[in-house]
């Protein structure tokens, strides 16, 4: 029995990732990998139950974080969070898989991976006021099983304004916290939340 009701995932081969610069932690150069991996030559659309299982994919998973001000979006993932390896952490990350359903719904003007991460935010949250959104890097993370098949894309997404409420029970205790509140809190972070303050924190210094 499919244990995720065949799902169709987003994934690029390993291989690949390994020929244009494998890392651990975070890159804050997209455009030495976007390019090659968004190219339609060079993903496709695999089983899920055969993603998870198998690090010579990488499953293309876009990871948005939230900024109002000086403060950055920060939640719990709950017992229903679909990665259940995932569930009780701390969280700064919105994101999911990309699937062949956002290729479906995608146009000339539109690409699969652009429908996927809207899909993904209008499911999670409810944004109230405008924003500006810009890619900041890639994480990786081969230190775990769940990073070991996953590779995140990090999207900054500055809000007009700071009323944002869940869309799904497992996003819980939504807040607003500064960087240095987060950093106070690493240790409860999901790995990739810990990756992306730290990249945050370099980020800022140098600004």
């Amino acid at each position: 029995m499919s244990k995720y009701a065949d799902e169709n995932v987003l994934v690029v081969s390993r291989s690949l990732f390994d020929d244009l610069g494998a890392f651990q932690g975070i890159s804050l150069n997209p455009d030495k990998y976007l390019p090659a991996m968004l190219d339609p030559a060079n993903n496709y659309f695999l089983s899920r139950d055969k993603a998870e299982d198998d690090p010579s994919y990488k499953q293309i998973i876009p990871y948005a974080i939230f900024r109002f001000e000086d403060r950055f979006l920060h939640y719990v993932r709950g017992g229903k969070s679909g990665e259940k390896r995932l569930a009780a952490k701390g969280s700064i990350g919105i994101g999911g898989h990309i699937n062949d359903i956002d290729y479906a719904a995608s146009s000339l003007d539109k690409d699969t991976y652009s429908v996927g991460v809207e899909r993904e935010i209008d499911e999670e949250l409810n944004i109230t006021g405008g924003h500006t959104q810009e890619i900041l890097g890639l994480i990786n993370d081969d230190s775990n099983e769940v990073g070991k098949v996953h590779l995140g894309v990090v999207h900054l997404f500055t809000l007009d304004s700071d009323q944002v409420v869940a869309g799904e029970d497992n996003i819980e205790s939504l807040e607003f916290l500064t960087l240095a509140e987060l950093q106070s809190r690493r240790d409860r972070l999901e790995t990739w939340s810990q990756i992306c303050v730290d990249g945050l924190s370099e980020l800022w210094r140098d600004k």
